[in-house]
């Protein structure tokens, strides 16, 4: 489920069940804590995007920026099975689920819904199910690349998230990832617009240090927002078969 609590961000503070970001003595930023109550970080997020599923459709297609950022991901995806997790109203399925056998899975019934509606518009098929990234309805070691943009920050349990998206990899497999942390070179504008979404309610975290903890390999680089929106291409170990 894609992310962007209107209501916090007027509000100026991190969202319910959200943990703000730290500094250290220098000022330096530090990335965002677990929220203290996952069970109600997630029904906060999901209340919101039911009542607002259809005007973050609109915003979807309309903003070109945010459509650029994310379509970064598509020249990453490789077949013949291709899974997204958290899509949100189903923009980029739009873009390449006639090319594979493609799945998506979404925790909020209306942001499914709308994606099916948009899928339908498209003629582009693809197997929608309503379900965690917690807890993945599919069997192990099954697609060969598994899609997630915009949404690992809205998580409450990112080593959980990223486990069962390794999991459901197959060896050799692609794990395509973009959202908002901290630039890595500090640079101005990145490292404030990154604090906004944290302070907005986002969960920023060390995603290098999670790849590396579950074995991934990957690269990363920047795809806008002045180095704060990245995108990690990752590997799961071993070969295609």
């Amino acid at each position: 489920m894609k992310r962007r609590d209107l209501r916090r961000r007027v509000a100026g503070r991190p969202g319910p069940g959200a943990a703000s970001g730290r500094r250290g003595a220098a000022g330096e930023p530090r990335f965002s804590t677990e929220p203290e109550d996952p069970v109600r970080f997630t029904r906060e997020w999901d209340r919101f995007y039911t009542a607002f599923a259809r005007l973050y459709d609109v915003a979807v297609r309309r903003l070109p920026l945010w459509r650029t950022w994310i379509e970064r991901a598509l020249p990453y995806i490789q077949g013949p099975r291709v899974l997204e997790v958290s899509f949100g109203t189903g923009h980029l399925l739009t873009r390449y689920a006639g090319r594979f056998e493609t799945h998506g899975v979404d925790c909020n019934r209306a942001m499914v819904a709308t994606a099916r509606r948009n899928l339908e518009r498209s003629g582009a098929p693809a197997e929608l199910v309503r379900g965690s990234v917690e807890h993945l309805p599919y069997r192990s070691d099954c697609f060969d690349t598994l899609v997630n943009t915009m949404a690992f920050s809205g998580y409450p349990d990112g080593r959980r998230a990223l486990a069962e998206m390794r999991r459901v990899l197959r060896p050799g497999g692609s794990l395509v990832l973009i959202d908002f942390t901290f630039p890595p070179d500090g640079a101005w504008l990145g490292t404030r617009l990154a604090r906004f979404w944290q302070r907005s309610g986002d969960i920023l975290r060390d995603m290098p240090e999670l790849l590396r903890a579950q074995g991934f390999d990957f690269e990363e680089e920047a795809v806008g927002g002045g180095g704060s929106v990245r995108l990690y291409g990752a590997t799961k170990p071993g070969s295609r078969r």
